[in-house]
């Protein structure tokens, strides 16, 4: 008669709470031995095989092995059944234990085998389960019509950031300017509340370009970092050049050429603070700037085409652009692929490709693109919020945006 037992241990389930691994292995008896017998043959045939530091016994007091538990199922004179063992070890410690099972050839005076099937990734299985019901409560969400003019994150957000904007000595701000070690210096009182939208709490308004207030002033020097964010536009950089005189600023953080921080979307918020560059090289930006601007209205009208070779030369490169230009020689012809925030790269894709990929390039700063740039790459550019366009030279309908950079390698390389 065939007899099984199922017991799991009565502290297993506590220990397995925290585990992050579990090992499955099949196990054959030649002979009749019980359960004690296999989880004896366990901890002292491995005791002493792989050091201290992996020692069963010590792991479990320590709870980073739980309750070694047996399935066993008996027939025949034999033994047949399943070892499980939970580990909250990491993943190559785990597959040493794992490993040391097979090792075992006996279980007392019979001979048995022993053969990992499996180590199951506990939390992959637990976000597989969480993924699987999100899923569900969206299709739900979306079916109902709740979720038609938001995303799924914005809605949530929104509860928490929603009405959350307070006062500092009359300058609207997020509530967490003080008790934060950065602050976010902005314009005006609507790019704070867009930014308390995005999640972001540790804002506070300059009320424009009016007369700075001392207690702005001492609350910025207080702190580690100021980050002054400015508007995509000539106003912007005036602000700039005002504050900066007359406050701490540490780096600037600009939004897209004739954008406003009040109207950016969340992903472009992130973004652009994540890209903020120090004060002083922001500075150095500008006067550059101001010279060429001064020199061109000296200089005497010429032709369309003259005029438009003279726009690309004297188009400042920035340093990060030239690395962008250094991974043209890596890609294929008419291969394109995308520069995340991080500084990692894509893997190459084809042009008809691109406008999916850049939808889903999340982090993507900038497009190379080993091919002539059309105005319909920009156009897939700027739906992705993606600010920056490398490419070889001018393609088809190409024309410069306001809201994504684009660089030619036969005029700035």
């Amino acid at each position: 008669m065939a007899k099984k037992s199922n017991n799991r241990g009565g502290h297993n389930s506590k220990q397995s709470k925290a585990m992050k691994y579990q090992i499955r292995a099949d196990i054959k008896v030649n002979g009749t031995v019980q359960r004690k017998d296999i989880i004896g043959a366990i901890m002292g045939q491995t005791e002493g095989l792989l050091g201290d530091e992996l020692e069963l016994r010590k792991l479990q007091r320590t709870a980073r092995i739980g309750h070694v538990d047996v399935e066993m199922e008996t027939k025949g004179g034999k033994v047949h059944g399943m070892i499980i063992i939970p580990s909250s070890l990491d993943n190559v410690e785990t597959a040493i234990i794992a490993s040391s099972l097979e090792t075992i050839d006996r279980i007392g005076p019979c001979t048995a085998k022993i053969v990992v099937m499996e180590i199951l990734d506990i939390r992959a299985n637990k976000r597989n389960t969480v993924v699987d019901r999100a899923k569900e409560l969206l299709l739900k969400m979306v079916n109902s019509g709740e979720a038609a003019s938001k995303t799924v994150i914005e809605e949530v957000r929104s509860v928490l950031t929603v009405g959350t904007a307070t006062s500092y000595h009359g300058l609207t701000c997020g509530p967490n300017i003080e008790s934060s070690s950065s602050l976010i210096v902005v314009e005006g009182r609507n790019d704070v509340r867009n930014l308390l939208n995005c999640g972001v709490k540790n804002a506070i308004s300059a009320d424009g370009t009016g007369e700075m207030k001392q207690e702005l002033i001492d609350l910025a020097n207080g702190k580690e970092t100021v980050v002054l964010a400015i508007d995509g536009d000539r106003g912007g950089e005036m602000l700039f050049t005002q504050l900066m005189d007359m406050m701490k600023v540490d780096y600037v953080a600009q939004a897209p050429v004739g954008q406003e921080w009040e109207l950016l979307p969340q992903k472009t918020v992130t973004k652009c603070l994540s890209m903020k560059i120090e004060a002083s090289k922001f500075a150095h930006q500008i006067s550059k700037k101001q010279e060429k601007d001064d020199k061109k209205a000296g200089v005497e009208d010429k032709n369309w085409a003259d005029d438009m070779d003279e726009t690309y030369s004297q188009k400042e490169v920035p340093a990060e652009v030239h690395e962008f230009f250094d991974h043209l020689d890596d890609l294929d012809k008419n291969k394109a692929l995308f520069v995340m925030v991080d500084g990692s790269i894509s893997e190459p894709i084809g042009p008809s490709k691109l406008a999916k990929a850049a939808e889903e390039a999340d982090g993507a700063i900038a497009i190379v693109f080993n091919g002539p740039v059309s105005d319909r790459t920009l156009e897939i550019a700027s739906s992705a919020a993606i600010e920056t366009v490398v490419g070889t030279k001018a393609g088809k309908g190409y024309q410069e945006r306001d809201d994504v950079k684009s660089w030619l390698s036969d005029i700035h390389s």
